[in-house]
């Protein structure tokens, strides 16, 4: 029996990779009864029958998983937004936040596209950083043309997996491919009514990028609120979470209860407006949703 990580998934097989190379495996059939299916990021042990083939026998628990893109065990998620073209939108950002908060991935911020700011931009730019930085999210400007905003990004990557989420068009295969331009990953292909590739090849697979490892297939393709709680929307916003026990009310929502904390700390300006609008606008979406059953 032998242990590594999949690193890649396609057509029915897993490439494992471990301490001696890697390994293309299938999975049991007992995964398939179970229905369970194995994630590019699951640890697992696979039985070696021919050299360099196996069996995966065993999942490892998973830390985290994600549906779209379907990878485990991700230590972070940098949500790549743009200064201008699109215009940077703090509301799909904080929308990206929340969906990685609920995961229990670790968000990090990159805004790009500075080179093409005017001063007034840059300054507001600046200010949403402070913003976001307040709140404990590391945040970076920089333009994938510039040498030296690349080189203070690969202290980002090194010993972590990654995910890069974000909306099209923001540069996050132009950032990719300036980081490791040996991938060369298509920019153009972009269906702009779905945002996704033309290309039918779906698969993931983690690839090396400055001693870390990154999913290729960036971005999310569903950034709705179906499988966050309301009762949990709250916590996917840091500086909420660490404010709620000081509210009155045990599970407050932060809404219309009296002595809240967190509504205490927007009018004290110690939570920013903005993030407050979007949370009530999330409250909003997710409360009117229909009844499952």
């Amino acid at each position: 029996m032998a242990n590594g990580r999949i690193i890649k998934a396609l057509s029915g097989f897993y490439y494992v990779q471990t301490q001696d190379g890697i390994y293309q495996c299938r999975g049991r059939g007992v995964f398939r009864n179970k229905k369970i299916t194995p994630l590019v990021g699951d640890f697992v042990s696979f039985d070696v029958g021919n050299p360099d083939e196996g069996y995966i026998q065993e999942i490892k628990p998973r830390e985290n998983e994600l549906k779209r893109p379907p990878i485990a065990n991700i230590d972070q998620a940098i949500i790549v937004s743009s200064a201008v073209m699109p215009d940077f939108n703090p509301l799909l950002l904080d929308r990206f936040l929340a969906l990685i908060e609920a995961k229990g991935i670790k968000p990090v911020i990159f805004i790009t596209k500075m080179d093409a700011v005017d001063e007034n931009e840059r300054i507001e730019m600046q200010r949403y950083q402070r913003d976001y930085q307040q709140i404990g999210y590391p945040v970076e400007l920089l333009s994938a043309k510039q040498p030296d905003d690349l080189g203070r990004l690969e202290v980002y990557f090194t010993g972590k997996v990654t995910v890069i989420a974000g909306q099209s068009g923001v540069g996050k295969s132009s950032l990719i491919n300036a980081l490791k331009p040996s991938l060369l990953l298509k920019t153009a292909d972009i269906s702009k009514s779905l945002g996704r590739g033309k290309h039918t090849t779906r698969h993931v697979e983690l690839i090396n990028v400055h001693d870390g490892l990154v999913a290729d297939t960036p971005g999310f393709s569903s950034l709705d609120f179906s499988e966050i709680d309301l009762a949990e929307l709250a916590d996917c916003f840091p500086e909420f979470r660490v404010r709620k026990e000081n509210c009155k009310f045990r599970g407050c929502m932060h809404y219309r209860e009296p002595k809240c904390a967190v509504k205490q700390a927007v009018e004290t300006g110690e939570i920013t407006r903005f993030r407050y609008e979007h949370y009530l606008n999330f409250y909003e979406e997710i409360n009117s949703r229909k009844a499952r059953y």
